[in-house]
């Protein structure tokens, strides 16, 4: 079990690492006689339920591609991205404590490789996640200090309880079983 938790914290790291290695290096690659991008705040998320039963959840993608839901998370709702390169759900400490969650110094057992360096986390089960009509029981997460992580990446110890997911064309359809 300790080993498999290790991979999970390793995957969660590069999960975290990845997508900003990447946007660094797409920054990198930009013309400099551009001028620098504005930030824009994301459009409005375009989230539907479709199906007989309303089991099934459309999310389209934003500016940059990503998708990006309002969760309930043991009750309490969270913005989340989908991030299917993390093993688990990652929340910063802030987000847990919202969510009811409560870690001490001691719970961060766990190392976690970030773009911003080695960070510990603390291992947690989440008894709720849902997105609309989709509800998931009893999935393990990983809390980490807030400067280790700024969001909430929704990954696979959710998804792999779902029915399906597919993305396809912009659109992210989410499957309850």
């Amino acid at each position: 079990m300790q080993r498999a938790l290790v991979f999970v914290v390793l995957a969660v790291g590069a999960a975290l690492t990845v997508p900003q290695l990447a946007e660094r290096t797409l920054d990198d690659a930009a013309p400099a006689a551009q001028p620098a991008a504005k930030t824009v705040a994301p459009a409005k998320r375009q989230t539907s339920t479709t199906g007989s039963a309303r089991r099934s959840v459309i999310l389209s993608s934003d500016s940059r591609g990503h998708f990006q839901g309002s969760f309930r998370i043991n009750g309490r709702t969270v913005d989340g991205l989908i991030d299917t390169g993390a093993s688990v759900i990652a929340l910063n400490r802030s987000t847990a404590r919202k969510l009811g969650l409560s870690v001490k110094a001691s719970d961060f057992t766990y190392k976690v490789n970030t773009a911003n360096g080695i960070a510990k986390a603390a291992h947690a089960v989440l008894k709720r996640v849902e997105i609309q009509s989709i509800r998931v029981d009893n999935v393990d997460a990983l809390i980490l200090d807030d400067k280790s992580l700024s969001g909430t990446l929704i990954g696979m110890s959710f998804l792999n309880k779902l029915g399906s997911y597919q993305a396809r064309d912009g659109k992210l359809v989410l499957k309850a079983r």
